[in-house]
């Protein structure tokens, strides 16, 4: 509804407009997604000029709270960064909750005995922002990776760290090479921040090398890619397709190229880098989904001025990640016991999206999930199908806050606490939803 319900707006200026609705925003007066009037009957109901309504949307653009379209005018944005949180889907008493994108508790590690065992001394404002022996084992474990962490940070978390490597380089207006479909908190990051994405296909391996060059031909100063485990899809480079990604980087040395490797060894596929050699770059490696969400750390390298930089600016804010956290972190890494639970989710979370993929291809249903925690599924209408899987007990995400102009309707299904019966019986589910109802006549 364009009318924005029964919310009148009233204002004498393009900031008395921008107050009204970021004030309608935060009350829930107006919902995340919901479409704007036209700018004329936007100026018409609050009196003022269309000139006016032009300039308060665009600051509202640039603040991340609104978006517009080419053909579809002006909405609310999907994750406006406003008081109010987006609500979560609903999950109805007995249905199974598959939209998250959790890991599976079981999986996790005992924080309440790392917490025990690990050495927690008091240390005061004036020491060093990060334990040795954390860094120690992280630059190890990146390097054998792949990824040159000379340079290494401890931030609060994958999108703690992007974003203070974006402010640290990008100017808003700048242009942001990014996944589509993609991380949708991403893609509220970059509006927040008055970034703008420019939506690069995918396939199963990543960024397709084609778009990414048509990309940066467009003027984008920095490329933000997942090297696996992607966010809805599950798309891991091979080492050919970061071979084809990193010949188009060759040709802008000084790009700002970040690879999020969110889910780290529970991704279950092999790491492939794009950032050899390269002058402004970064990477996180996050705890999250391998120890535990509430765990709000990573690790974060670059190069020499990029951590610089991030490091400058937290001394300015935080200080530092707590160092309680750090040192369980640091405890649950250096056990046994914690290596081989990971190795045994990354199976677990690799045997339950090939469980779901082979159940959905025996009815016809093509999906994706090369690696993560995540199948991508393909669907005509992510509503409906939505919807009617809901008044079958399952909760799934609708693919639409995951993609931006370039990639097709699909749902996105957590699959990492799927088990082998609960897989053959949505597989079937969602067979008979998408199957075409048959013919029906009215007299």
């Amino acid at each position: 509804m364009t009318e924005l319900k029964q919310y009148r707006i009233r204002a004498a200026s393009a900031a008395g407009l921008v107050g009204e609705l970021e004030a309608a925003v935060t009350d829930g007066s107006l919902a995340p997604g919901q479409p704007l009037p036209s700018v004329r009957r936007l100026a018409a109901g609050a009196g003022i000029s269309p000139a006016t309504v032009a300039a308060g949307l665009a600051e509202l653009r640039r603040r991340g709270v609104v978006v517009t379209e080419p053909r579809r005018g002006s909405r609310i944005a999907d994750g406006p960064p406003l008081g109010r949180a987006p609500a979560p889907m609903p999950v109805p008493d007995g249905a199974r909750d598959l939209s998250r994108g959790n890991p599976d508790p079981r999986l996790l590690p005992d924080l309440a005995a790392a917490a025990r065992s690990a050495e927690l001394p008091v240390r005061l404002y004036g020491e060093a922002p990060e334990l040795p022996g954390l860094i120690e084992l992280a630059r190890a474990g990146l390097v054998a990776d792949g990824i040159p962490a000379g340079e290494l940070c401890v931030v609060s978390g994958a999108m703690d760290g992007v974003e203070r490597v974006l402010a640290a380089h990008l100017r808003p207006g700048d242009g942001v090479a990014v996944e589509d479909p993609g991380y949708a908190a991403l893609f509220d990051l970059l509006r927040a921040q008055g970034l703008k994405p420019e939506p690069v296909a995918i396939d199963r391996h990543g960024m397709l090398a084609q778009g990414l060059a048509a990309a940066l031909e467009r003027g984008a100063r920095a490329a933000i890619l997942t090297p696996r485990g992607q966010n809805p899809t599950g798309a891991a480079l091979d080492g050919r397709r970061a071979a084809e990604l990193s010949e188009v980087l060759e040709r802008h040395p000084g790009l700002l190229v970040v690879e999020d490797d969110h889910l780290g060894p529970v991704a279950g596929s092999p790491p492939h880098t794009v950032l050899a050699g390269r002058g402004s770059w970064a990477a996180t490696r996050s705890v999250a989904k391998s120890l535990g969400p509430d765990l709000r750390l990573a690790l974060l390298a670059g190069d020499a001025r990029t951590i610089a930089r991030v490091r400058g600016r937290q001394r300015c804010g935080p200080g530092w990640v707590s160092h309680l956290l750090q040192a369980i972190v640091l405890e649950l890494w250096r056990t046994e016991e914690t290596g081989a639970l990971i190795e045994r989710a990354a199976a677990a979370y690799r045997e339950r999206r090939r469980r779901l993929i082979e159940a959905l291809a025996a009815r016809g249903i093509a999906a994706e999930g090369e690696s993560g925690l995540n199948v991508w599924v393909p669907v005509p209408e992510e509503a409906a199908v939505t919807g009617a899987l809901l008044q079958r007990g399952w909760v799934v995400a609708p693919g639409a806050r995951y993609r931006l102009v370039s990639s097709r309707p699909a749902i996105r299904i957590t699959t990492a606490a799927l088990e082998p019966t609960d897989s053959d019986r949505l597989a079937e589910d969602l067979a008979a939803v998408l199957s075409p109802a048959p013919a029906s006549r009215a007299g």
